[in-house]
């Protein structure tokens, strides 16, 4: 059971200056393509002036009709959008002055640089002298001083991604809209490119929306984060709150590896059975809504288990299970044993030092973490 989150929270906002964007405002947003469900259903989410917001999810879960909804490209079945107060759900995508970057640059390839960079301002009847200086003031963000005069086939993927957010910048609009901008780069230059646009979000002070399906680019970018499945948004908040404190089983799988135990409609006191082992149950770790309360499952990040080689070994009131080594990664600084725990045989993993000894496959352990690094969420 999925209940709608508190999607207003205040962001913990740009790490520099002061926020100057756009608030972005969704009220009970829906896109009904008359499918089997809607695209978008019932949505409602507060994006704060100069926030990195980031709608993360898989293939079709939303987060680009969304984006299309709040850009004015694709309409409204129901609900509102406002920007900075102003409902803005009929006005057309010209007069919501929001810039855009996507995955294909579209930059004029018999235009140079500055010329690509100068198109919004040009359609605007912005003066030359006014183009001239705001081109350039832009071109220094981008650290693209001096290719001026190139043509895109003349640069780098990298560098043609560049010109493309100099392009959706150069006009102030009120918020960036990104679709998965950095999707069609190779990991390095992804990388890199990701330290550019959190520097330039710092500088410029703006609202930028970031659509991804890559959870570790939505990790390293947001403010927060806005996580969609099925037309829905699971949960939102900071980076480090989905990934400590999912609420769901969705939120805790989708988001880095997890250990899953999940315990059906058993009763969450102060104990719970799973396996014919018996777990202490934090009160803090229980998510605070009425679905956890009728299908629940434990979860626990592979950093948090430990192993022992049997159970004197194990502090008291640690939570434990038998497991045996199904494999062994080397993960360079650590690795990752692979583990199928309890009588069932449950897939989980837990990571280990060189220090903590050698293992091989086969090898029976005892996994074991303490309650207060599990977290108990709605399945």
């Amino acid at each position: 059971m999925t209940m709608t989150p508190d999607t207003t929270a205040k962001a913990t906002g740009p790490s520099t200056g002061t926020p100057s964007g756009t608030e972005i405002r969704l009220d009970r947003v829906t896109k009904d393509y008359g499918l089997a469900a809607p695209a978008v259903d019932d949505i409602s989410l507060t994006i704060e002036p100069g926030e990195f917001m980031t709608l993360l999810g898989p293939s079709g879960s939303g987060k680009t009709t969304t984006l299309n909804l709040i850009a004015g490209f694709e309409t409204l079945t129901a609900g509102s959008i406002a920007l900075n107060g102003t409902d803005v759900s009929d006005v057309p995508p010209h007069r919501r002055n929001l810039g855009m970057l996507f995955q294909n640059y579209a930059l004029f390839p018999h235009l140079t640089v500055a010329q690509n960079v100068a198109y919004p301002l040009r359609e605007r009847k912005v003066g030359k002298r006014e183009i001239a200086r705001k081109v350039a003031e832009v071109l220094e963000l981008v650290q693209l001083t001096g290719r001026d005069d190139n043509h895109p086939s003349q640069l780098s993927g990298g560098q043609q991604q560049r010109v493309a957010l100099a392009r959706a910048i150069v006009f102030e609009p009120e918020a960036l809209l990104l679709d998965e901008p950095l999707g069609a780069l190779d990991r390095n230059l992804r990388s890199a490119l990701q330290t550019e646009i959190r520097r330039i979000h710092r500088e410029v002070g703006s609202t930028f929306v970031f659509v991804t399906h890559d959870q570790e680019e939505a990790m390293n970018l947001s403010d927060r984060i806005a996580l969609f499945n099925n037309g829905r948004i699971e949960q939102v908040g900071t980076p480090q709150q989905l990934y400590a404190e999912p609420e769901t089983l969705f939120t805790a799988k989708f988001l880095g590896d997890s250990n899953v135990f999940e315990l059906g409609e058993a009763a969450l006191d102060a104990n719970v059975a799973w396996d014919g082992e018996s777990w202490v149950i934090d009160p803090a770790t229980v998510a605070a809504h009425p679905g956890v309360r009728a299908s629940s499952a434990v979860v626990v990040r592979p950093e948090d288990v430990e192993v022992a080689g049997g159970r004197d070994d194990v502090p008291a009131g640690a939570n434990a299970v038998r497991a045996t080594v199904r494999d062994v990664e080397y993960m360079g600084s650590y690795r990752t044993l692979l583990l199928a725990m309890g009588e069932r045989g449950l897939p989980g993993r837990t990571r280990v030092s060189p220090l903590q000894g050698e293992y091989a496959i086969g090898d029976d352990l005892v996994a074991w973490w303490r309650p207060q690094a599990q977290r108990i969420v709605a399945a």
